[in-house]
């Protein structure tokens, strides 16, 4: 059984089954809100049920998703992600032409719904949101100089930590739990972005 550390890259085929921006939804909402049915995500995504089901079984046939065993029945079936990280590969000049378009197609759509998602957060009325959620987040942004070595620790140091947090928190539940969304991003900038400094 895979655990939250375990990381999959996607292979071609994978990557080509998850090339459609429903199917890129699908598996967000099944690692943000957990297992669902056909029925349950169609409602979210405002979808039919009989479209949701064909698409369910795409991701499923590239174990993308899977079946929850022992949940539901013969015509309500529940899905769900399996655990552990998935490598999205970005496009590469190496990949061919069909493979570099649904990377470009999956990344683009992944960081589309992440975008979303924190605008969502952003613009939200505190009207029913509890006083102790108002200020618990966090949303930070700094430049530093870096050389490779100094990023390439810097982004092991920070996995360690999310991995720290990950094994704390990981399934806990209780009426005080929300669902929170970590993000790390470390990347560098194009070269011409740094102006000498003075």
């Amino acid at each position: 059984m895979a655990t939250q550390r375990e990381t999959r890259s996607l292979d071609a085929g994978a990557l080509k089954a998850l090339a459609h921006p429903l199917r890129v939804r699908i598996f967000d909402l099944l690692s943000e809100r957990g297992p669902q049915t056909a029925s349950t995500l169609a409602a979210l995504v405002g979808e039919t049920s009989g479209s949701m089901s064909y698409h369910l079984r795409a991701l499923a046939a590239h174990d993308l998703i899977r079946e929850v065993e022992g949940r539901g029945t013969a015509r309500e079936r529940w899905w769900e992600r399996p655990k552990g990280r998935i490598d999205l590969p970005g496009p590469d000049d190496s990949m061919t032409p069909s493979n570099r378009a649904s990377a470009q197609i999956v990344t683009a759509e992944f960081f589309r719904l992440r975008h979303e998602t924190l605008m969502a957060y952003l613009n939200r009325s505190d009207i029913g949101v509890p006083e102790e959620w108002r200020d618990a987040g966090v949303i930070m942004t700094t430049y530093l100089d870096l050389t490779a070595e100094q990023m390439s620790e810097l982004k092991t140091e920070l996995t360690a930590v999310v991995d720290r947090i990950v094994d704390r928190y990981q399934g806990q539940s209780g009426p005080d739990v929300r669902r929170v969304t970590l993000r790390t991003e470390l990347f560098d900038l194009p070269a011409d972005a740094r102006t000498e400094k003075s």
